[in-house]
């Protein structure tokens, strides 16, 4: 999809920490902590819920009440009169909300968006399906959250196993993966030099642990459940299946936390930009899809479609973020797009900080667009497997 209308206010996004699952975020109901945060940074940055003209949700994890949706968060911001649609698309929902806004642009509308993902993995539903032909009427259950990790009904395989099925194909060993996660890790503790200078460009910072709603039980400053990483550790994890090449230290967790942004048209966000000087457009978004079972190969194709129809090849780039929930994806992908694995991920990425699912992807192109401001401005690509083989991919334009 070529993208020519869509544009994101300098400033205009957030994201909070991410927690690792049952940890500080594991009793906050996702929705109701999301609009919280989102009322609190709409009101920091001066901008009227009144003035926002829809509001896209992003939510993969089923909660109490969430059939009700955007429509429900968006009361809560205080934009009772807008609606949106509800996107859950696995781990490439952020992409597709970003898209799916940004097709609004395009089509005329001076819209101003509110785009919110959030997820909870800790305490997922579990989930009983009725069966009237099951022994004794027995129904079918279902852990939402973990038994989707373990088993794709399609491929019929874990997620573990599509790393394990491309590591085989392309001859990864686990001493590249430990190369890459030490790599991803030292890129991570950058976003923490001089206090988190990095982190306080868009991070949500105290986070409140408010479960009542009523008294403060906690408070997050940054990121929980990050490993320290180093080589001697690593080599130390062995493979997770037997014969395999993924260990725990080569793969990502599942965490709890959201993120927001606003996408609108070029003289609004220059309006509601901290910096006027900046320009942030989203120039394209594509999809991929790859062999049953070989989830990290998806980004591939999904990246030369979305660079193709943004009319730039991989040498225009000046920044890459991937969602890289194992180390795999990052060396095929480098491989692969004939780059350098040190040119990505710059700060971190998913492999590091936890993957909350909905908001992953939106945290990665809001640190994509900082890294971009800091460099002085550019193309960035951003690129993120998902669930069923697939994956999304975003080339935005930054102007400083």
């Amino acid at each position: 999809m070529i993208l020519n209308n869509a544009f994101i206010p300098y400033g205009a996004y957030w994201s909070t920490p991410f927690c690792k699952w049952q940890g500080s975020f594991a009793n906050l109901h996702p929705l109701k902590f999301a609009a919280e945060i989102a009322q609190n940074e709409l009101e920091k940055r001066e901008i009227n819920p009144q003035d926002l003209t829809d509001l896209h949700l992003g939510n993969t994890v089923p909660s109490k009440s969430c059939f009700y949706g955007a429509p429900w968060v968006a009361a809560m911001i205080g934009a009772e009169g807008i609606t949106g649609p509800v996107v859950s698309q696995a781990c490439a929902t952020s992409a597709r909300v970003i898209a799916g806004a940004a097709t609004e642009l395009e089509s005329g509308n001076d819209a101003n968006i509110l785009c919110i993902t959030a997820d909870r993995t800790s305490n997922g539903p579990h989930i009983l399906y009725p069966n009237p032909k099951g022994p004794g009427g027995k129904g079918n259950a279902e852990d939402w959250v973990w038994d989707n990790f373990n088993y794709d009904p399609f491929a019929k395989n874990a997620m573990l196993q599509t790393a394990e099925n491309v590591a085989h194909e392309a001859g990864i060993s686990t001493v590249e993966q430990n190369e890459v996660a030490l790599l991803r890790f030292q890129q991570y503790k950058n976003a923490l030099e001089n206090d988190g200078e990095f982190h306080k460009r868009y991070m949500v910072s105290p986070t409140e642990v408010n479960p009542s709603g009523r008294k403060v039980v906690g408070i997050v400053e940054s990121d929980e459940g990050v490993f320290p990483s180093s080589m001697e550790g690593l080599e130390k994890l062995r493979p997770i299946l037997p014969d395999g090449t993924v260990t725990f230290g080569g793969q990502t967790f599942p965490a709890d936390g959201n993120a927001g942004m606003i996408i609108t048209t070029k003289d609004n966000a220059n309006e509601m930009s901290s910096n006027s000087n900046i320009t942030i457009q989203l120039k394209s978004y594509a999809q991929g899809r790859t062999n049953k079972g070989f989830m990290p190969v998806a980004n591939v194709p999904a990246s030369k479609n979305v660079l193709a129809q943004a009319s730039i090849g991989i040498e225009d780039v000046k920044a890459i973020k991937t969602h890289n929930p194992f180390a795999v994806n990052d060396i095929y992908f480098a491989k692969k797009m004939g780059i350098q694995i040190e040119d990505m991920n710059n700060y971190g990425s998913s492999l590091i900080w936890g993957h909350p699912q909905g908001p992953t992807g939106m945290r990665l192109v809001i640190e994509l667009i900082e890294e971009l401001v800091l460099i002085g401005g550019g193309y960035g690509l951003f690129t993120g497997c998902a669930a069923g083989d697939t994956a999304a991919a975003i080339v935005i334009k930054v102007d400083v």
